[in-house]
């Protein structure tokens, strides 16, 4: 088994449990315990302060690498086995769809434009 292949298998791994554990936490029969851990855990994701900062290199993304796996292995403890399965039978489907290319490009442009408008901007204040 080579490296690249146990990362693309974990980073699908990863991806997926985390996809049925937001299934879950939306979810009425989801103990209330397990939907605030998934909560911590996604806010503390997307939130602007780390434990340590992310532009340490290698370390920044430790905390990231540590936090996520272990918040999202003690949620799904707390979810029963029968929804767990239903949840990852769910997950597995939604993993299964296509990836919007069309989307990825819209995404792309917009943010070329607000690229290309920010430097216009700085360069108009440098020259006036």
């Amino acid at each position: 088994m080579t490296e690249a292949n146990w990362a693309r298998r974990s980073a699908h791994r990863l991806r997926r449990n985390a996809h049925m554990l937001w299934i879950a936490a939306r979810d009425p029969r989801t103990p209330f315990l397990a939907k605030l851990i998934v909560g911590l855990v996604a806010a503390y994701v997307l939130s602007p302060i780390d434990l340590i900062p992310d532009f340490i290199p290698v370390f920044g993304m430790l905390d990231e690498l540590i936090v996520v796996p272990i918040g999202l292995w003690f949620a799904s403890l707390l979810v029963p086995d029968a929804l767990m399965r239903q949840f990852g039978e769910a997950a597995d489907a939604a993993v299964e769809v296509p990836v919007s290319r069309g989307g990825a490009l819209l995404v792309i442009g917009i943010w070329v434009m607000i690229a290309v408008f920010v430097a216009l901007q700085l360069w108009a204040l440098r020259f006036w």
